[in-house]
Order: C-alpha cells, then sequence, then structure tokens
C-alpha cells in the first residue's frame, strides 16, 4: 500500500456543499488539497432540494454525488473519509488530527463544517425535519404553499417568519409551545393578517414518513395542519471554537466580506458562517473562500 500523503497546501474540513465549492476552485489552481469529510450532511432526509439554478428539484444526495464526481477530476484534490477531532495552529500552518489517529499538515484551513441542528424535545420533530418541518420559506415554502401551515416559534423572529410565510399561505397558526414573548403591537399585527397564535405546549407530531399529520399538545388535545416552520437553535463545530475564532452574537463563525475568519490562514464558509442556510448560498461562500486561499498562496510564494 502506498505511503498516505500528510502535507497539504490546504485542508478543507466538511465535504459538504461549501467544502467542495472551495475544493473546485483550490483544485483548477492546481492547489494540493485535502479534503476531509464524515458524510453526514444536515439535510441528508430532506427529499428535494430547491432554489438553486440548474439543480431545483434535485435531491441532497443527487447534487453531492455530481460535485464529488466533477471535483474528483483535478487531480490535486484527496478525499478522506472521517472526522476531525482537532485542528492545531502550529508555527507554521496547522495540524489536523481525525477520529482513527491520523494526522495531516496545511498551510490553509478552511472550515466548511455546517452547524448541528438541536432538535427540540418534542416526539415526531426530528424524523420531520426538513421533510414536513422545515426552516426556510426560500427553501421549501413554494412546495407547501396554501397549505395549512405553522409557525413553531417565539419572540421576535415570529414576526420575520410570519411576514414571509403570509405570502405563501392564509392559513397560518403560530405556535409558540408556551406563554408568548412578542409584545402587544407585534401580536396586533399578526391578528391584522389573520394569524391565529395558540400558546399551548407541543407534545408530539404526529406523522408518516417523516409527513406532519397532526400536532398534539400538552393538554390532550391535537390540530391537523399540512406543514410547519420551525426556528430551532443549532451547536457550533468546536473545530473553530479551539482554534479561536470569534463567533458572532448568533453563535456563527465571525467573517469578513472575504470569508476569513479572526485567526490568520483560516476561512470559513457555509451554514456554519451565514444566517442563510441555503445549497447556493454554500456554493457562493465555498467559491469565494476557495479563491482567497489561492490569493493567499500565491501572495506568499510570488
Amino acid at each position: 500500500m502506498a505511503q498516505q500523503t500528510k502535507d497539504f497546501e490546504v485542508i478543507i474540513i466538511g465535504g459538504g456543499y461549501a467544502g467542495l465549492s472551495a475544493a473546485m476552485a483550490l483544485g483548477r489552481s492546481l492547489r494540493k488539497t485535502l479534503i476531509i469529510d464524515a458524510g453526514k450532511p444536515c439535510n441528508r432526509q430532506t427529499p428535494h432540494s430547491h432554489n438553486f439554478l440548474t439543480q431545483d428539484g434535485s435531491t441532497p444526495q443527487e447534487i453531492l454525488a455530481i460535485s464529488k464526481s466533477q471535483v474528483a477530476k483535478y487531480n490535486t484534490v484527496t478525499f478522506y473519509e472521517g472526522l476531525v477531532i482537532t485542528a492545531i495552529r502550529l508555527s507554521e500552518g496547522f495540524e489536523v488530527i481525525t477520529g482513527n489517529g491520523d494526522v495531516f499538515y496545511a498551510k490553509k484551513l478552511v472550515i466548511a463544517t455546517g452547524i448541528k441542528d438541536i432538535m427540540p424535545g418534542i416526539e415526531g420533530f426530528a424524523q420531520c425535519w426538513g421533510i414536513s418541518v422545515v426552516h426556510c420559506p426560500y427553501c421549501h415554502g413554494y412546495e407547501i404553499r396554501n397549505k395549512k401551515t405553522a409557525i413553531m416559534a417565539n419572540g421576535d423572529i415570529v414576526i420575520h417568519l410570519a411576514s414571509l410565510v403570509n405570502n405563501l399561505s392564509k392559513d397560518i397558526t403560530i405556535l409558540t409551545s408556551g406563554d408568548k414573548t412578542f409584545d402587544d403591537q407585534q401580536t396586533h399585527k399578526l391578528s391584522k393578517h389573520g394569524i391565529k397564535i395558540l400558546e399551548k405546549e407541543i407534545s408530539a407530531i404526529e406523522h408518516e414518513a417523516g409527513y406532519m399529520k397532526n400536532i398534539q399538545f400538552k393538554d390532550g388535545s391535537k390540530e391537523t395542519f399540512d406543514a410547519a416552520y420551525a426556528a430551532i437553535p443549532f451547536k457550533q463545530n468546536a473545530i473553530p471554537v479551539d482554534l479561536g475564532c470569534k463567533l458572532t452574537e448568533h453563535g456563527h463563525i465571525e467573517v469578513d466580506p472575504m470569508g476569513k475568519t479572526s485567526v490568520d490562514g483560516v476561512v470559513a464558509c457555509g451554514d456554519n458562517s451565514s444566517m442563510i442556510r441555503s445549497v447556493a448560498m454554500a456554493v457562493y461562500s465555498g467559491n469565494m473562500v476557495g479563491a482567497v486561499i489561492n490569493h493567499e498562496l500565491t501572495q506568499e510564494d510570488f
């Protein structure tokens, strides 16, 4: 067996849409690049991806498969299946250690790790996530237009979501799962548009293969809904935090307009550094940071 290469110009942690997009830009610039990916994208149970030109309606798996096959044509790009346990900044470059104990080195790092959604303690929620319980009107709203729709959220985010969903459905109910935490003026605005508010706590979602049938409440009642939007918290990957990358108040990696983090030599792209979660935005940001990293390497060597 040939000895595995350990030294690269760039290591990309995460091989989703953002990471692969960065890899294509780097591969086309003949940069010796390693992509490390554990193969668990956050949208793996979503039936179809939308709002991305040329791929509207394709499954996430189809888009990934095409992307990988195209990136693999560039022989300076290497794929490694595994999980990164830690990344350490050295005097020159970075050391990356995987769960299998393999150690790799690179001059630059691309963090394309995505984020981990934190599912609420509602039976059936996780099974419906990305199918009939969704996060984004732009990604999923057209497919559930004119349906009886719930918005599972509380606080100021309710107004933002409701204003967007109101253009897609006229049968909307806000489910706060407890006392509402938005003010009377916001309540009046919702009422003006015929949007109902239920403050009962949710206990479960009845569904069939991820497609919502009813929402059950802790008081024993239930109500039929076709779909729901949900605003849920997320967890940032530990790698950028351990490297010392600054985070925003919302928990995303803080980046400048070029995707550079607060740590020299480290860029971030995709969901981990953007409030807009979509395939199109991930591809865009990955393409940009790939060019940024190539430019840095070029200026250092020229």
